[in-house]
């Protein structure tokens, strides 16, 4: 392939069209535009879609409230200001390259030099469907917004049916997306794969039965092995899908996400080199089998490869800018690693993770309880990383990649990159990565750019962000592009700006140190001190409110505090997404009496409240409007109950099993001391969420070993687990001492507790902080248990200065006529709101979906 030599001058400008506005495309607009090409060529863009290029890597979005503007990229001016003809929902039919031109219906438009960005096209089975379906929902794919809104409207016309149920055919990356988004529609979601394991490219069998198992905890029906030989009329359901192996499965509507192909239609109608699977044949430059014809992205073959990644796709359109720009940077293939988060469930896959190196040995880490998976592939030597799998914990991706992309040695005991956390995994820092190591893939960021934009002034990330793109793109690199930025500053002698906000020049533990040593209780008195400029923000507001409730415990709802406060804290009850408050009272230890269930019982019947068990022994009773939240705690306080500050960060649950009053393996009693914890740390108000566990044996029924705080009982006292949490990224709380006996037990956990509170950064749960705290456990061990700062005697009167002054904030809230005229829903009437709507499942109240409010509207309306 040769390059046809055709240059524009400034008296005629060559004439530039470029097919696609996706995402590589308008990357590629963006490249053009950097290096000042638009001014040398006269520019065209032909999008078939109505949208202008939009953020298909969040599509799913779209479902949870984003709209085509929000996933919209770049300004909408962005082509109108640099003098680039946008042309939007006109698709271009054919090539005519003895003319050079492109062909739509609208007319003929002659070119110098083309860019193909056409990216590529969902590939649906030929199966045949019910030849009386008109709707069209056996043929669904997930691909564009106008396909998602084709995929809403059919769930809203099946909403009606009993148990409706949506089935996503095709279990890779975009297929459990588009599970996801039925889920989120209300429908019954279920996966069908060919292949004998989900995101069979990505992931290993192991990793797939991890991913697997997280998935159908979800709640989405998972069928693998699994290929589908016709679709035919339904008995309960619309459609029916029979499988080859002779099963089948019933669905209201199909989507398919069974792969892409490359949209290749018009390269192949006119006679470009395409691959015998598909793809535009391209070569390093870019440049198809027509010298004046270049193709990026999904569309592009390079290699006997197409790459189905945006990244690789920005790769090759600063290639082509490059090239017209006469700087040429061959394009060489690009690495396919993923961090994803699919359904809330993290998933990462680097380099050769399938092991297909001669000789690779790998390396797992199983937990079977949790559904977690990772898997280290290294060199026959054992001295080079070839490639990770992870499931349910990303949190070792970016360590793991720069190993697998920079060759860097790896430790003696490689296993050790992927054991959990607390065991002594070694971090690898900003210092041991070369210059060439990639920061972000998305927009090719180095850390030599990193450190050479800090060279030239970039001294705050936004600056950085603008300076460079890094973090821009798909975001996955934010924590590491920090760790760079930090110690970088730090290594030039540039103090790192730790400050809450432009409001603080303060960490929280100084702004801490200030309030407890100046006896301040006010936002107001700590701005007037030691604050600058506006009085507040969204990050020290609420960051001072949890200060101030930590060291002087005074009510939420007090006016002080009230301006701090979100939502949730600010009518004392956690709102849910259809603008109703869900009310969680206090039920110490699990221990409740026959009575209080009759009241929750009576209030939850009286107010039409959907009820709950919750995993922290509690009643969660979903459904209240604003103005009912007042009679309801009226209610539950006349019956005893007390806010259980389900909505704070601050102590919520402490679980117990029923220990040696009941249970024959029982050797303390676990609910005496839950109930001794939960009373006397209640209202505790700390950096993130508190949750404690008691058991009364080493059976571990409550869960102790997973909490902030956990108790085991032993034949000679308790034995005290600090610094564990459930979610998102589970972490095992680590031993800290045993066989206390009960006033050691509270006396150490005081000391721990304020410990936290004093030096945890906002929003730090005990986890993070003990990870981030220097000496680690041993540290923690000596400043608590053998108070070696000599702190001991003060976190302890400060837990019961705490202690002594708690107040059931609702109790407190319902004497104060000023407080409860903030629980109104509108300011200037008394009714309720009249866009709250309920409808019944399963006997109890739930929030109707858009599509059932809609059909409610249209039978009062008719």
């Amino acid at each position: 392939m040769t390059r046809d030599a055709t240059t524009p001058t400034a008296d005629t400008p060559a004439r530039l069209i470029v097919i696609g506005n996706g995402m590589v495309g308008h990357y590629c607009l963006e490249q053009l535009v950097a290096r000042d090409l638009h001014q040398r060529y006269a520019i065209t863009v032909f999008g078939e879609e109505r949208h202008r290029a939009y953020d298909r890597v969040h599509l799913s979005d779209y479902f949870g409230g984003s709209d085509a503007e929000a996933l919209a990229l770049g300004d909408a001016d962005f082509c109108a200001r640099h003098g680039i003809e946008l042309r939007l929902g006109e698709c271009i039919s054919a090539i005519d390259r003895e003319s050079r031109e492109v062909i739509s219906a609208d007319g003929r438009y002659p070119f110098d030099r083309l860019i193909l960005a056409t990216g590529s096209y969902p590939f649906v089975p030929p199966i045949t469907t019910p030849a009386e379906d008109a709707s069209g929902h056996a043929r669904l794919v997930y691909r564009t917004l106008d396909d998602l809104d084709q995929i809403r409207a059919a769930a809203a016309s099946v909403a009606q049916r009993e148990a409706p149920r949506g089935v996503v055919v095709g279990g890779g990356l975009l297929g459990l997306e588009a599970a996801n988004a039925l889920k989120s529609l209300g429908l019954e979601a279920h996966v069908v794969e060919f292949a004998p394991r989900l995101m069979p490219v990505q992931l290993d069998a192991e990793g797939g039965q991890a991913l697997r198992a997280r998935i159908e905890a979800l709640g989405v029906g998972v069928h693998v092995d699994r290929a589908t030989r016709e679709i035919v009329a339904g008995e309960d359901h619309r459609y029916r899908m029979n499988f080859t192996d002779g099963t089948w499965l019933e669905t209201d509507l199909i989507v398919f996400s069974a792969g892409i192909r490359p949209q290749d239609r018009l390269a192949r109608e006119c006679g470009l080199a395409v691959g015998e699977r598909g793809g535009v044949v391209i070569d390093d430059t870019c440049v198809t089998s027509d010298p004046a014809i270049f193709a990026i992205g999904e569309c592009a073959l390079w290699n006997g490869r197409i790459f189905g990644l945006v990244a690789p796709g920005y790769t090759m359109a600063r290639t082509i800018a490059g090239c017209l720009d006469d700087v040429c940077e061959p394009f060489s293939g690009a690495d396919m690693s993923t961090k994803l988060k699919l359904l809330g469930v993290d998933v990462g896959s680097i380099g050769d993770a399938h092991a297909t190196t001669e000789g690779a040995v790998s390396y797992r880490f199983i937990d079977e309880a949790g559904h977690g998976y990772r898997r280290l592939v290294v060199s026959a030597d054992g001295k080079r990383a070839l490639g990770a799998v992870l499931v349910g914990d990303n949190g070792y991706y970016d360590t793991l990649l720069q190993y697998v992309q920079n060759a860097i040695p790896l430790p003696a005991d490689p296993a050790s990159l992927i054991l959990p956390q607390g065991e002594g995994a070694p971090l690898l820092g900003a210092d041991a990565l070369p210059e060439s190591a990639a920061i972000c893939s998305c927009h090719n960021v180095t850390k030599g750019a990193v450190c050479q934009a800090v060279a030239q002034g970039c001294t705050d990330l936004a600056s950085l962000k603008a300076e460079t793109k890094a973090s821009t793109g798909c975001g996955g690199c934010t924590a590491l592009l920090k760790q760079v930025f930090e110690h970088e500053l730090e290594s030039r002698g540039i103090a790192v700006d730790k400050s809450l906000c432009e409001h603080f020049a303060f960490t929280r533990q100084a702004l801490y140190d200030l309030v407890r040593v100046e006896g301040i209780e006010s936002f107001e008195a700590l701005h007037a001190r030691h604050g600058k400029g506006h009085l507040g923000c969204d990050i020290c507001k609420p960051a001072v409110a949890s200060i101030l409730a930590s060291c002087w415990n005074a009510p939420i709802a007090e006016p002080s505090l009230i301006p701090l406060q979100d939502t949730n804290d600010t009518f004392m009850a956690n709102m849910q997404k259809n603008g109703t408050y869900s009310v969680v009272p206090r039920i110490p230890g699990g221990e409740i009496t026959p009575d209080k269930l009759i009241a929750i019982g009576a209030v939850a019947k009286k107010y039409a409240l959907y009820t709950k068990i919750t995993g922290g022994q509690r009643i969660d009773l979903f459904g209240a409007q604003l103005h009912e939240l007042p009679e309801i705690w009226r209610e539950l306080i006349e019956a005893g109950f007390e806010t259980g500050h389900a909505y704070g960060k601050s102590t919520r649950t402490v679980k117990s099993c029923v220990g040696s009053t009941w249970c024959r393996y029982g050797v303390q009693d676990s609910v005496a001391m839950a109930l001794t914890i939960e009373n006397r740390y209640k209202g505790l108000r700390s950096p993130h969420k508190l949750k404690f566990a008691v058991s009364g044996c080493t059976r571990e029924c409550a869960e102790a070993q997973s909490k902030d705080v956990g108790v085991i009982a032993t034949e000679h006292g308790w034995n005290l687990y600090v610094c564990g949490n459930g979610g998102m990224r589970p972490r095992h709380a680590e031993l800290f001492a045993t066989d206390l006996d009960d006033a050691t037990l509270l006396r150490t956990i005081d000391r721990f507790l304020m410990f936290y509170i004093r030096t945890a950064d906002k929003l730090q749960r005990t986890s993070v902080w003990r990870e981030n705290l220097d000496g680690g456990l041993d540290y923690l061990k000596q400043v608590v248990l053998e108070d070696s700062l000599g702190l001991g005697a003060e976190l302890e009167a400060q837990m019961q200065q705490v202690v002594d002054r708690y107040e059931c904030e609702w109790a407190g809230a319902l004497k104060d006529p000023e407080k409860l005229k903030r629980f109104r829903t509108f300011v200037n009437d008394q009714r309720p709101d009249p866009d709250i709507v309920s409808v019944s499942e399963r006997d109890q109240p739930r929030p109707a979906r858009a599509e059932e409010i809609a059909s409610l509207a249209v039978e009062v309306n008719s």
